[in-house]
Parts: C-alpha cells; structure tokens; sequence
C-alpha cells in the first residue's frame, strides 16, 4: 500500500514547516505555490505554481491526492463545495473553515455556543456604528469580516469622529464592531481534531503581541488560573467539535481574570498557527505533525510540553543576509532551536523564530532573554546586536 499524497493549498512557511515531518512519517506533501520562490516550494519537490482562486487550477492540483488541506483560509468556500462535491477529501471542510474565513459568522456560532464573547455587532453603516459605541461606551474596535490577520482589517476608534472617518471601510459591506476588552494578556488555546472525532489540547499559552504580530509566546501560560486554562481548552475543543474542525485550530484569547470566565475569545484559525510553533521543539507532538496527522483521520500524538518554552518571532530588519549572523548567534545560544522560513528580507515580514525550552530551574526571564539575543543577531546581524 502506498502512503497518503497530501496536497496544501498555500507555499507560506506553515506548509514549509509541514514538510519534514511529512518526510518523517514517510507521506508524500504537494503544495499549490503562489509563486517560484515562496517559502515552501524551497523546499517541496512539488510545488506547482498556480492561482487558488481558480477553480479549475485547485481542481488539477487536487487530483490523485488523499487530502487536500491549507496553508492560509482565503480559498473561496464555493469552490471548496465543489471540489468535496467531485470527490475531493478537504480538510477542514468549507463549513468549519467559514469560521476562521468570515468574522462575523464565527461571533454568531460562538454566541449561539454561549461561549464568552466580546460585546459585538454587525454594522452596516457609520450611524450603526456610532450607535454601538454610544450604547458599549468607547473605545471601540471595527474589523473586516474578512481577509485581515497580523492587525491587518482592524481599527480602534475612540469616539464618534473616529467612527466617522471610518465611512470608506463600508465600500465593501457590513462590518464587525466589538468593545475593546479590558484584558490582562492574551493567550491561546491550541488543539487538533480528526474527522472521526478524536481531539486533543495543548496546554493554554501566553502570547505577546507587538502591533498586531505574534512577537513571544510563553508555554504554557504562567501563573494563569488553573480553572480558566481548564476552561479556555474546553472551549476550543467544544468549538472544534461543534463546527466539525479537523486539523489543527488555534483560538486566540484576552484574560480577563475574575470576570466571567476569565477569558473571551478574539479570533479562530483552521490550520498550524504562529502560537503553535513553540510545540516543534516544545511538545511531544508539533503542531505541524499533529495537523497531518488529523486531516489524515490518524490517532492524534500526546500533547504534553517538554519543559517550559518560548518561542521568539524575527522579523526582515537590517540584515538581508541571514545566514553571516548563523555563526554569532548559534554560539551565542547552543540551546536555541533557530528556525528560518527561507524567505526575503522585508522590513516587519515573518522570516523566522526561535524556540529554547527550559533546563531545571531556568526562569522564564533566562529563556525570553536567550531567544531574543538569538532573533536579534539573527534580525540586526552581528555586528550591530547587543
């Protein structure tokens, strides 16, 4: 019997980071590129280029594999229907993925789910818009329903003129607005489902953004309370149950302690997530692993963390040639796992991260301050990180 021929719609660096452990399960992985030069056709003998909004392209690129999965939520949904409707094993299927796809409808599952949720409202127009900040109070936060990630589609707005000048973002329709949560920190609950059902949690994690970007990630959260983790995992995995989720999804979260159930939830993501990638050196099972083991129906790898661990994005900087700070940072942190995407430089673009899981005693201060000397040498070059 041959072994299962995925195919992943996307050439980012999530489908790249798939690609080893495909080879080490021995699965042949595909994916459609939107580019020659795009992280994972570096890597991936089979990488076409082609256009994922055409249906007759994912239709060709589909052919003769087990599954088809992603590397991004942006494929029409319609034409998803129709590729499962020829046949076509799609994972997660377009009725979980319309969830990570269209904010607005995933507010309405999770309030049907009486799950915590922001304060929230579609509106159609600036008057509508003012209306919901007069009766939440403001600030307030307007997002596109659609197509915005990494603090792309969303705006705050502190009063009325704000609202108002937000009038061009209607040219598209109706649009979310959601009272700015008074948080503590933001977290995330990472878990995986397979088509018959089997699911399982990694532990809740801390995540530090910096405008609107994954920048640090903390596994698992520190002194969070014990009840909200317990909660925040239950609600993940009950969403991924209810909305019939498989691969891997992350919901992305604000604490909110000794208010409600401590937390709310912000946004979903159907597929490996940046919060995730501190499970590749973290984890008995990476997210990236689990997730072909998902979509595959395959029984699900144990969760448990390996030791405390951070993960460290780096993003383009002044050093376009990566690989002349290797020398200086690898010696600068023999324990760091580095983790480079392949990627042109550019000024804020994901180009890479490092995860350092702890020895005995190693205080979370010791393991953030190893990986961002490390990203920094890597980011800056040698010659100009501290």
């Amino acid at each position: 019997m041959s072994f299962p021929k995925i195919g992943v719609i996307g050439g980012g660096q999530l489908a790249r980071m798939m690609a080893p452990e495909a080879l080490n399960l021995g699965f042949e992985l595909h994916v459609l590129a939107e580019g020659p030069d795009v992280s994972a056709a570096r890597c991936v003998p089979d990488a076409p280029v082609g256009d994922y909004k055409d249906l007759d392209t994912l239709r060709e690129f589909a052919e003769g594999k087990d599954v088809v999965t992603f590397d991004h939520e942006h494929v029409p949904n319609e034409f998803l229907t129709t590729l499962i409707n020829e046949g076509v094993n799609i994972q997660p299927r377009p009725a979980a993925l319309i969830h990570a796809q269209d904010k607005l409808v995933m507010r309405e599952a999770i309030e049907r789910l009486g799950l915590p949720n922001p304060a929230w409202a579609k509106v159609d127009d600036v008057e509508a818009l003012i209306a919901f900040g007069e009766q939440t109070g403001w600030p307030i936060v307007l997002k596109t329903p659609r197509g915005g990630y990494d603090g792309k589609g969303v705006r705050m707005l502190d009063g009325i003129q704000d609202a108002k000048d937000s009038a061009d973002w209607f040219a598209n329709g109706p649009l979310l607005a959601e009272d700015k949560v008074d948080f503590s920190r933001e977290l995330s609950a990472l878990v995986a489902r397979t088509p018959s059902g089997e699911a399982r949690a990694w532990p809740v994690v801390h995540t530090i953004q910096v405008d609107g970007v994954c920048d640090e990630v903390i596994a698992p959260a520190q002194d969070i309370d014990e009840a909200t983790a317990a909660t925040a995992a239950e609600a993940a995995l009950r969403i991924a149950e209810e909305f019939g989720v498989t691969g891997v999804m992350a919901a992305e979260l604000f604490e909110t302690p000794g208010v409600g159930a401590g937390f709310v939830i912000n946004e979903l993501a159907m597929r490996p997530h940046n919060t995730g990638h501190w499970t590749m050196n973290g984890s008995v099972t990476s997210q990236f692993e689990q997730h072909l083991r998902a979509v595959l129906d395959l029984p699900l790898g144990e969760t448990r963390e390996l030791g405390v661990t951070v993960m460290k994005n780096y993003l383009g900087g002044a050093n376009q040639d990566l690989y002349s700070a290797f020398q200086a940072a690898l010696a600068a942190g023999p324990e760091v796992k580095v983790h480079a995407y392949g990627k042109s430089v550019r000024p804020g673009r994901k180009i890479g991260h490092v995860n350092v899981v702890a020895n005995a005693g190693q205080s979370v201060d010791e393991l953030r301050s190893q990986a961002n000397k490390v990203a920094a040498l890597i980011r800056d070059g040698a010659g100009t990180a501290n």
